[in-house]
């Protein structure tokens, strides 16, 4: 009964990535910047999708860092310091069909605090 809450759950969340992918795109002055967060870590990439390749990212599981907001908020200025290396001063957000709350939140206004218009 789990397995099939958590796959259902899952289903849901693609649906929702695909209908926001479907609105936003990346360009090289203006990247997309995704995230992916399991359970225990944050992901985040700025990806080119006129060229299709990933500019830049951050790993939380290599810096050792948890996917909680205060963590999260470490990954973003770790990011928004990538991203100006790159000359990188605005991007696109994509939420990645999760829900605007919590981390993803915590990740988003950290990069507005670090200098990086969304």
């Amino acid at each position: 009964m789990r397995e099939k809450l958590l796959k259902q759950k899952n289903a849901l969340r693609i649906k929702r990535k695909k209908r926001i992918r479907a609105k936003i795109n990346g360009t090289s002055s203006i990247p997309r910047v995704t995230i992916f967060k399991s359970n225990r870590y944050l992901y985040a990439q700025a990806i080119d999708d006129t060229q299709g390749v990933t500019i830049c990212s951050v790993d939380g599981k290599k810096l050792g860092l948890k996917a909680n907001q205060e963590s999260a908020k470490e990954i973003a200025k770790n990011f928004a310091e990538t991203l100006k290396k790159s000359s990188i001063e605005q991007v696109v957000f994509d939420r990645n069909g999760y829900q605007y709350n919590g981390v993803v939140v915590s990740f988003a206004d950290a990069l507005r605090d670090n200098g990086i218009k969304l």
